[in-house]
C-alpha cells in the first residue's frame, strides 16, 4: 500500500510534459507572451501619426484599435477546442508565426483598409498566444515549480502593458509609427525558432465544437465590444446604434447561456463553473483588467497634458509600478509557502486601494514624488494579486481543462479592460463638462478682483487673449477634478474586492503534511 502511495506522489509531482532545455523554452515562451501583451497598448500613442500617414479621419482611424480587440475576443473562446483538435504545439507555433507576419504587414500598410485587415489577423493570432503560453508553462512544470514559473509569466504580462505606451511613444518620436509593429520581429523570431526546436507535443484529444454556442457567444462579444468602443463617441443611449448593439449583446448572451446549460457538448465544460476557486477568480479577472489596463490608459495622457511631462519622462514616472511588481514577484513564491493565499490577495487589493486613495489627493502644483510613491505601492499591490490568482484558479482544475480555463480568464481580463476604459473615459468626459460649468459659474468680478470677465471684450485682442487663458486654466482645473473622481471610483471598486478573496479555497501547501503522506 505504501508503495502505491509513493508512486502516486511521484506521479503527481511530475510535470505533464518533459521538454529538453526547459529554461530556454520558458524564456522563448515569455518572449512570445511579452510581444503579444505589449502590442495591446503600444499602438495607442501612434494613432495620430497613423491618421496622417494613412489619410484617415479621426473617427475611422480608431478602427486600428477596435479591430484588434474585437478579433481577439471573438477568437479566444475556441482556443481550447483548436488546441485539442490540432495539438497545442501546432496551434502555438501557428499563432506566434502568424502574429509576427501580421505585425510585419501592419507596419507595411499603405492605407487604412490594409491596416484594419492586418490588425484583425494580428488580433486573432494574439488571442491564442496568452492562454497557450500559460497552459504550456503549467504543463512543463511540477506543482512545486509552478509558482516560480508563473511568476515569470506574470511579470511579463504585468510589465508589458505598462511599458507599451512609453516604448510606443519613443519609437514614434525617434523613428516612425511603423516601428511599433516592427519591434515584434527581433523578439518574436528568436522566440519562434526556440519554440520550434524545443516545444513538446501534447497529443490531440477528440472533441466536438459547439458551433451554435460559439457563434452566439462570438456574436454577443462582438456587439458588446463595439458598444463599449463607440459608446462615448455616440453619446451612449442617446444613439440608436448603441441601443441596438446593447440589445444584440444581451440577446446573444442570453441565447448562449440557455444553450450552454441544455446542450450535451457545450462550448465550455460546465465543470469549470462548478469549481468555486475558478468561478471566483473569473470575477477577480474582470476587476484586474479594469484596474490594471484602465490606470495604464489613464495616467500617460494625464501626466503629459496636465503636468507637461514628455513621453520619456512619463515612462520614467510610471516605472516604479513595474519595479514594485518585480520585487514582489521575486518573493511571492516564498510568501505563498508561509501565508494563506487568500490573505495575500486581500493584502494586495488593500495596497492597490490605498495607492488609489493617495492619488485622489494629487494637485496640479505637486512634484513627481507623490506619483512615484503611489505608483510603487500600487505595483507592490499588483504583485500580490496576479500570480496567486492564476495559481488558485488552476490548483483544483483538471489538467485537460487548463487551456479552456486560461482562455476564459484571458477573455474576462480583456473584457474587464474594455469595460474599465469605456467607464473611465465616459466619466472623465462628463466630469470635465460638469466641473467646467461649476467653475465658470463662479468666475465673476467678485472672485477675480480687478478683472471683470463680462467686459473683457472691450480690451480687444488683449481681452480675448485673457479670456482664452482663463478658459484654458478652467479646462485644466476641470480635467484635474475629473481625474480625481476617476481615481475615487476605481479605489471604491477595488475595495469591494477585498472581502471576496475569502470566498476562495485555501491552496497553502504544507510541506510537513506532504512528507507524512509520502512516508
Amino acid at each position: 500500500m505504501l508503495r502505491w502511495i509513493r508512486l502516486a506522489t511521484v506521479e503527481n509531482s511530475s510535470p505533464r510534459l518533459s521538454p529538453r532545455r526547459r529554461g530556454l523554452l520558458i524564456f522563448a515562451i515569455m518572449g512570445a507572451s511579452i510581444i503579444q501583451f505589449l502590442d495591446a497598448t503600444i499602438a495607442n500613442v501612434a494613432i495620430p501619426h497613423m491618421q496622417t500617414s494613412l489619410s484617415a479621419t479621426r473617427d475611422s482611424v480608431t478602427w486600428v484599435l477596435t479591430s484588434f480587440i474585437i478579433a481577439g475576443v471573438v477568437a479566444i473562446p475556441i482556443t481550447g477546442w483548436l488546441a485539442d483538435k490540432i495539438g497545442a504545439r501546432r496551434l502555438f507555433l501557428f499563432a506566434v508565426s502568424g502574429f509576427i507576419l501580421a505585425s510585419m504587414l501592419c507596419g507595411a500598410s499603405t492605407n487604412l483598409t490594409e491596416m484594419v485587415i492586418f490588425r484583425i489577423f494580428q488580433g486573432i493570432f494574439a488571442a491564442f498566444i496568452s492562454p497557450l503560453s500559460q497552459t504550456v508553462l503549467l504543463d512543463i512544470s511540477t506543482p512545486e515549480e509552478q509558482p516560480r514559473v508563473m511568476t515569470y509569466w506574470s511579470v511579463g504580462i504585468m510589465i508589458a502593458p505598462i511599458l507599451g505606451p512609453t516604448i510606443g511613444g519613443w519609437l514614434t518620436e525617434s523613428y516612425n509609427w511603423r516601428w511599433v509593429f516592427y519591434i515584434n520581429l527581433p523578439v518574436g523570431l528568436p522566440a519562434l525558432a526556440v519554440m520550434w526546436w524545443l516545444l513538446p507535443e501534447r497529443p490531440p484529444r477528440p472533441r466536438k465544437l459547439d458551433m451554435f454556442g460559439y457563434c452566439m457567444f462570438a456574436f454577443a462579444l462582438a456587439a458588446l465590444q463595439l458598444m463599449l468602443d463607440r459608446g462615448q463617441q455616440k453619446d451612449w443611449l442617446d444613439s440608436w446604434e448603441i441601443i441596438i448593439l446593447m440589445m444584440l449583446a444581451v440577446a446573444g448572451f442570453w441565447i448562449f447561456l440557455v444553450h450552454m446549460v441544455t446542450t450535451k457538448n457545450p462550448l465550455f465544460d460546465l465543470t469549470m463553473f462548478r469549481n468555486r476557486n475558478f468561478a471566483t477568480v473569473m470575477s477577480f479577472m474582470i476587476i484586474m483588467g479594469m484596474v490594471m489596463v484602465a490606470i495604464a490608459a489613464l495616467l500617460p495622457p494625464m501626466l503629459q497634458n496636465l503636468y507637461g511631462y514628455s513621453a520619456m519622462d512619463t515612462g520614467l514616472l510610471l516605472a516604479p509600478r513595474g519595479l514594485g511588481t518585480l520585487i514582489v514577484m521575486a518573493l511571492i513564491p516564498q510568501f505563498m509557502k508561509v501565508f494563506d493565499s487568500r490573505w495575500l490577495l486581500s493584502f494586495g487589493f488593500a495596497l492597490v486601494t490605498f495607492s488609489l486613495y493617495q492619488m485622489t489627493g494629487w494637485t496640479l502644483e505637486m512634484g513627481p514624488t507623490p506619483i512615484l510613491v503611489s505608483g510603487f505601492i500600487q505595483g507592490i499591490g499588483m504583485g500580490f494579486l496576479f500570480m496567486p490568482l492564476n495559481l488558485m484558479a488552476f490548483a483544483t482544475l483538471p489538467p485537460h481543462l487548463r487551456t479552456d480555463g486560461s482562455s476564459l480568464l484571458t477573455l474576462l481580463r480583456n473584457l474587464g479592460a474594455s469595460i474599465g476604459i469605456s467607464l473611465i473615459t465616459t466619466m472623465l468626459s462628463r466630469n470635465i463638462q460638469i466641473s467646467h460649468s461649476d467653475i465658470s459659474a463662479n468666475v465673476t468680478s467678485f472672485s477675480l478682483p480687478g478683472v471683470d470677465p463680462a467686459s473683457a471684450d472691450r480690451l480687444g485682442t488683449y481681452g480675448q487673449t485673457a479670456l482664452q487663458l482663463l478658459d484654458l486654466e478652467m479646462n485644466r482645473q476641470a480635467a484635474m477634478i475629473a481625474y480625481l473622481n476617476d481615481f475615487k471610483m476605481m479605489a471604491f471598486m477595488v475595495a469591494l474586492a477585498i472581502p471576496l478573496a475569502l470566498l476562495l479555497k485555501s491552496t497553502k501547501q504544507n510541506s510537513a503534511e506532504k512528507r507524512t503522506m509520502s512516508e
